[in-house]
C-alpha cells in the first residue's frame, strides 16, 4: 500500500469497525484504504501543510485530520470534505474523539466530543454532530487551561470521563519540567498533574476496558498509571468552592459577619434561629420574612444584597486560589496541610483516610510510599492563613 503521491506517511488510523484505514502524508494528501482488500478507496488533500493527526468518530461515519498549518478538516466515510477550520495557529499535534456520545442531543442526532491540541500551547474541545438527514455541524466549545508550552498528545479515557494531555513545560530560563495533565471532561477541571517523566511527554493512551493510562516520553520510558475509582478526584465547581468558605462558619462567625455589614440588630434573631454558614447561604426573601420574622422590607432587601455580594466575592476568590493551596485529593483549600513521603502536600484528614484504606501508593504519582508518616507543613499553613487574611475570608 503505497501513498499515491509518493510522499512520506505521517499518520494512519483504522476505523472503529476495522474495515477502513486512513493515511496522511507530508504533502497534505489523505487516503482512505479498504483494510480488507488493501486497495485504495478514495484520495483527497488539504490546502496547506503536512497531515500530522487523524481520528475517527466512534460510529465511523466521519474522521478528522489535523495539519501542521493548524487546519482541522472533517471528512465523511466517502472522503467528502465536510468542513475545514483553522483550529491552532502554530499547527496541530494531535486529536482524539471521546468514545461516548454527548448527552442531551435530539433523538436520532448524535453529538461527539473532539479534542485537538497544538503548538500554540492550547487544547481545544469541539462538539461534532452528523446525520445523513440533517447534515454536519462542528462547534467550538472551550479551551482547557493549564498549558504554557506546546501540547504534544491527547487522549480520552474509554468511558469518556477523562481527557489526558502530555506537554513539555519550559520556563523562561529554558529549564524543563515535563508533565501530564488529566482533566474531568464534564467540568473541564484538572484532576491530576503527573510529573514522573524527566523529558518531553510525546504520547499518551488509555486502556480500552480498564482505567490504566500509559505515557511515553523522550526520557526513554513508558509509565503506567492506575486510577482508583474510589478516589474523590473530581474537582469542585465554583459553586461548591464557594460553600467551602462559608459551610464551616459557626453561628459566631455569622454574627461577626453581620456586624461587619452593619446589620448588628439582626445578630440576636440569627442566633435564636441557629443560622450558621450553611444556613446563611440558603436564606431567601421568603425565609427572612416567614421564618426569621424580619418585618422590614428594606432590611430584608439589605440582607439579601449582602449575601449575594458574599457569594460573588467568594466565587471570584475561589477561582483565584493558588494551586499549591489545593489538596490533590479533595480539590479543596487545605486547612491542615501535611507533607507525605512522596514530597506532596495534602489535607491531613484526606491523606489519613487514603492511608487507612490500606493504600500505600501516592495519590499523585501512583508509586509506593516509602513511609506513611505525615509531617505538618507549617510553612504552607501560614501561607494559606496569610492569603485568607489578605482576602478577608
Amino acid at each position: 500500500m503505497e501513498q499515491p503521491s509518493g510522499s512520506p506517511v505521517r499518520v494512519c488510523r483504522f476505523s472503529p469497525d476495522s474495515t477502513c484505514l486512513v493515511s496522511g502524508a507530508a504533502d497534505g494528501t489523505v487516503v482512505l484504504w479498504n483494510a480488507q482488500s488493501y486497495k485504495l478507496y478514495r484520495c483527497g488533500s488539504v490546502k496547506d501543510g503536512s497531515l500530522v493527526a487523524c481520528a475517527f468518530s466512534p460510529n465511523g461515519n466521519l474522521f478528522v485530520t489535523g495539519s501542521s498549518c493548524g487546519d482541522l478538516t472533517v471528512w465523511n466515510d466517502k472522503m467528502r470534505c465536510l468542513h475545514s477550520e483553522k483550529a491552532h495557529d502554530l499547527g496541530i499535534t494531535c486529536c482524539d474523539f471521546s468514545s461516548q456520545p454527548v448527552s442531551g442531543g435530539e433523538q436520532g442526532l448524535q453529538f461527539f466530543r473532539l479534542a485537538s491540541c497544538g503548538q500554540d500551547c492550547q487544547i481545544k474541545i469541539w462538539i461534532i454532530s452528523f446525520t445523513h438527514f440533517l447534515g454536519f455541524e462542528l462547534k467550538y466549545k472551550s479551551t482547557l487551561s493549564g498549558h504554557c508550552a506546546p501540547v504534544l498528545a491527547c487522549a480520552f479515557s474509554h468511558n469518556g470521563q477523562m481527557l489526558v494531555s502530555g506537554k513539555p513545560l519550559e520556563s523562561i530560563s529554558r529549564s524543563v519540567d515535563k508533565s501530564v495533565i488529566v482533566y474531568d471532561t464534564i467540568t473541564e477541571n484538572i484532576l491530576h498533574t503527573l510529573t514522573q517523566h524527566t523529558r518531553y511527554v510525546t504520547t499518551c493512551a488509555f486502556a480500552p476496558n480498564i482505567l490504566l493510562l500509559a505515557t511515553g516520553s523522550m526520557d526513554k520510558t513508558v509509565n503506567i498509571w492506575q486510577f482508583d475509582l474510589e478516589t474523590p478526584c473530581q474537582a469542585r465547581s465554583p459553586e461548591d468552592q464557594l460553600k467551602q468558605f462559608t459551610d464551616d462558619w459557626s453561628e459566631d462567625d455569622v454574627s461577626n459577619w453581620l456586624c461587619a455589614q452593619g446589620l448588628t440588630e439582626l445578630v440576636g434573631i440569627f442566633k435564636m434561629n441557629n443560622i450558621d454558614g450553611r444556613e446563611l447561604l440558603n436564606l431567601t426573601k421568603e425565609s427572612l420574612a416567614d421564618d426569621l420574622k424580619i418585618e422590614s422590607l428594606g432590611l430584608r432587601s439589605k440582607v439579601l444584597r449582602k449575601i449575594e455580594e458574599l457569594r460573588t466575592k467568594v466565587k471570584t476568590l475561589s477561582s483565584e486560589i493558588p494551586d499549591e493551596f489545593i489538596c490533590p485529593i479533595t480539590r479543596e483549600l487545605m486547612k491542615d496541610p501535611v507533607i507525605a513521603s512522596d514530597g506532596y502536600s495534602y489535607e491531613k484528614e484526606a491523606m489519613e483516610n487514603w492511608i487507612s484504606k490500606k493504600k500505600r501508593t501516592s495519590p499523585m504519582t501512583n508509586l509506593v510510599l516509602p513511609s506513611v508518616v505525615l509531617t505538618p507543613n507549617r510553612t504552607l499553613k501560614m501561607a494559606i492563613d496569610r492569603w485568607l487574611e489578605t482576602h478577608q475570608i
